[in-house]
């Protein structure tokens, strides 16, 4: 994998041709630069959607690399990490979620629509957390989809506390049907709220669902150190503050004496120093569709916001992680989404402005 790291870095510099490449990783940026990019999701084989942290959304052809911009978008509270976050496609309707304001502070709030065109159509928000905060950190706000049912990942929003609270959808993992309903087969914990899912998290910026098992995944944010890869399941308490690996910014003084409680989930793979995750997704098994990089089939891909990464972190023959390899090194900036095309190359986001070198926009790896 050394070799992915040097190829990739010599193919951004200098743009080696497309015979030097013919059997070797090359990376290539796909349509226009963009303004700290987010959340990418396919419309279909051929076309994705990327938000911009500031409030766009841009229809992307991957074999043209043309660009249009989407309208009648949500207003959004750009300020620091938040804005307009992720997207999603499922069936006919598109899912955005991102910093909404209301009046006693900013919420996290997730709009259906129908795209028509270059136009969001019959757009209703269907959910909002229920605690507005002040304060524009850790919204968390991925999204995925399973069995009719809209996933998404929120973040503590900068109060641990709030991850221990069942009474505040902060630092949590919620489960609502696609319409924004209350499924009647949620944990229904004592003291939870009816879109409650799992608890204890801090700050999740990665949610996949696994193409085998069919097991929602998830990775999140550790402060000093203590990132996680988590496997949800309902009804659990991942930990947050209570049980944690990760160390206090200023002191750099453990947050929990416990690396491990009973009643607590303890987390799959952990990263100590932190990489600050962002962006997960599943490459195809080698008897999947997709065999562009079959080193790379069955296993996961992390990216990374502290090291400018793209990590593969190998599953053993259980499904867990038990290794992990770097796939890209400080060639392409903060990595902040992840997602694999039909042929199998890989998509990425580089979180950064349109005059950052390389600029912020969508990268494809493929050979």
């Amino acid at each position: 994998m050394r070799n992915w790291i040097q190829i990739l870095g010599m193919c951004l510099a200098f743009g080696l041709s497309s015979q030097t490449l013919a059997q070797t990783p090359k990376l290539e940026a796909v349509g226009p630069a963009l303004e700290h990019p987010w959340g990418i999701d396919f419309l279909d084989d051929t076309k994705v959607l990327v938000t911009e942290r500031i409030g766009g959304l841009q229809l992307i052809d991957l074999s043209t690399g043309a660009a249009s911009k989407i309208t009648n978008l949500p207003e959004v509270v750009a300020e620091r990490q938040g804005g307009l976050l992720d997207v999603l496609v499922d069936q006919n309707f598109l899912y955005l979620c991102y910093a909404k304001q209301q009046k006693d502070g900013v919420v996290t709030a997730i709009d259906r629509a129908i795209l028509t065109g270059t136009q969001l159509q019959y757009r209703k928000t269907i959910f909002m957390t229920n605690t507005p905060s002040r304060s524009a950190i850790h919204f968390g706000c991925r999204l995925a989809v399973q069995d009719e049912f809209l996933f998404a990942s929120l973040g503590d929003r900068g109060t641990r506390e709030n991850a221990q609270n069942p009474e505040t959808h902060a630092g949590s993992i919620i489960r609502i049907t696609l319409d924004g309903k209350e499924p009647e087969n949620n944990p229904k914990q004592a003291g939870w709220l009816a879109e409650t899912f799992s608890i204890g998290h801090r700050n999740p910026q990665g949610l996949a669902i696994h193409p085998d098992t069919g097991a929602l995944w998830s990775h999140e944010h550790g402060p000093k150190g203590g990132d996680e890869i988590n496997i949800i399941e309902a009804g659990k308490n991942y930990g947050w503050p209570v049980v944690s690996h990760g160390r206090e910014y200023m002191s750099g003084l453990r947050v929990s004496k416990f690396d491990s409680l009973e009643g607590y989930v303890d987390p799959k793979w952990v990263w100590v120093p932190s990489i600050a995750p962002s962006g997960m997704a599943f490459y195809p098994a080698k008897d999947g569709s997709a065999a562009m990089f079959p080193d790379l089939s069955g296993s996961l891909l992390v990216g990374s916001l502290k090291f400018r990464r793209l990590y593969q972190v190998m599953l053993d023959k259980d499904g867990l992680p038990t290794s992990e390899t770097i796939l890209i090194d400080k060639t392409l900036g903060r990595i902040r989404d992840v997602a694999i095309a039909k042929d199998g190359a890989i998509l990425l986001l580089n979180d950064a402005g349109k005059s950052a070198n390389p600029p912020g926009g969508l990268y494809r790896i493929s050979r």
